[in-house]
């Protein structure tokens, strides 16, 4: 990690200037929306259409990762007044996805060290009053699920970056129940490895989401498939694509014993974050676009996944814009990808995605969703790095969404912090992952600190 001279000052300023211009924060729209870090803070608003795209290459493709410089002691998240976070835990070298187990207890996957963890926290507060290793031995880890949904799971369903395991479970397990079963094998581990899973409302479908192997199909696919094109296309699903992308860029589905294998989507370059929508029941994805086309190109994206649907991967993006690198390859796609419900800054990286369905957020929080944007390598100036709270209205998503955590960024070369997992908790807390410091978070209300 990287110690920058007067981190601290720098973080408790950005801090301080974030609080005082929290009120009435005008709607960013088009261009005024591609800003970056230093305009971030709680109450920032972003409206963006498909129609604000830019042409292709119009700034040179970037090579911008941040240093991770070590969080001072005292640094916080900053977020909306009348919020509060607290840390649960710290120095895990990689928490990546959370998700919470009916009876309140955390689950994180730790996903360097091939495990996953559990903390189960004191009433009312952040500190563990149990913690444990839950699973070990796993192939980095990512997506975890509770089999069958509702209060009383019988298992706990695991995405390795080649599959999906499960261990039997009953509610207040510190430690898997034996050895896991292998539910889903065969899938390509390599590149874009972050494996998400999530159950239907009604448990019978387990959905599994396999991102690309390369930016753009760019290594082991050529411009046909073997056997020819049209072959290719009576066999497959729409916008399937082949070579070492066969079975990628796609949402699966399985039966719960992972026999019945289907595709649900293609042209999902990385779908690193799945959830359920409580309001309607619709599968949820957040989505990491692709790279080398400039600053701004193209928008990221949260979207509802529709059974059969092709999102363009990797010959179109955001609708019916074709993408240079693949020009005039696949004509017979033209007007055929599913133009997104939520388009976000390029490059941001969106990573997980949770619903708020708690009781101890303002009202206004019901039903909308939050994201962790994990932030941006492939912008001149970086992006990112915060949780956003994307706006519904009525079950339907506005388009518009929010800043609402953020304070990550310390300087134009530094981070402390890289949010990953975001997860609603029994008490109706927000649980955040970060893994620029390896931290925990608990997110809290009080309306007397606003």
């Amino acid at each position: 990690m990287i110690r920058f001279a007067g981190l601290v000052g720098a973080v408790l300023l950005v801090a301080t200037a974030a609080f005082a211009q929290q009120a009435a924060e005008p709607l960013l729209k088009g261009e005024a929306a591609f800003g970056d870090w230093h305009a971030d803070r709680p109450g920032v608003r972003r409206l963006i259409r498909p129609e604000d795209l830019q042409a292709p290459f119009i700034t040179e493709s970037a090579s911008n990762g941040p240093g991770v410089a070590q969080r001072p002691e005292e640094a916080k998240p900053i977020l909306p007044p009348g919020f509060s976070a607290e840390m649960i835990a710290s120095g895990i070298i990689n928490p990546r996805v959370v998700r919470v187990a009916p009876n309140g207890d955390v689950f994180v996957a730790n996903s360097n060290d091939n495990q996953i963890r559990l903390y189960r926290l004191a009433e009312g507060s952040a500190r563990p009053a149990e913690k444990a290793i839950f699973a070990n031995n796993l192939t980095r880890p990512y997506g975890i699920a509770f089999y069958p949904p509702g209060d009383n799971p019988q298992w706990v369903y695991i995405a390795n970056s080649n599959g999906v395991v499960r261990f039997a479970y009953r509610n207040g397990d510190l430690k898997a129940r034996g050895e896991p079963e292998t539910i889903v094998d065969n899938i390509p581990r390599k590149n874009h490895w972050t494996r998400d899973i999530a159950f239907s409302p009604d448990g019978k479908t387990l959905y599994f989401s396999v991102g690309s192997y390369s930016n753009v199909g760019e290594e082991g696919m050529g411009k046909e498939p073997e056997g020819g094109l049209d072959a290719w296309m009576k066999s497959k699903p729409l916008g399937a694509a082949w070579g070492m992308e066969d079975g990628r860029a796609d949402v699966l589905a399985f039966d719960p014993d992972g026999k019945n294998r289907r595709v649900v989507a293609t042209g999902l370059r990385n779908c690193a974050g799945m959830t359920i929508q409580p309001a309607t029941g619709a599968l949820w994805c957040v989505v990491n676009e692709r790279d080398s086309l400039g600053d701004n190109v193209p928008f990221e994206f949260a979207t509802t996944i529709r059974e059969g649907g092709f999102y363009g991967w990797p010959w179109y993006y955001i609708g019916n814009n074709e993408d240079p690198r693949r020009k005039g390859e696949r004509p017979d796609l033209a007007g055929k990808a599913i133009v997104p419900d939520v388009l976000m800054q390029a490059h941001s990286a969106p990573l997980n995605i949770a619903f708020y369905d708690g009781k101890s957020f303002p009202p206004d929080y019901q039903g909308d969703a939050f994201v962790a944007l994990h932030g941006s390598w492939n912008r001149g100036v970086r992006t990112g790095y915060k949780v956003v709270r994307l706006k519904f209205r009525d079950g339907k998503p506005t388009g518009e969404y929010e800043d609402f955590m953020t304070g990550f960024v310390v300087s134009d070369e530094a981070v402390w912090g890289r949010p990953v997992g975001v997860a609603v908790a029994k008490d109706g807390a927000l649980i955040v992952t970060e893994d620029g410091s390896g931290t925990i978070w608990r997110v809290t209300y009080d309306a007397h600190r606003s």
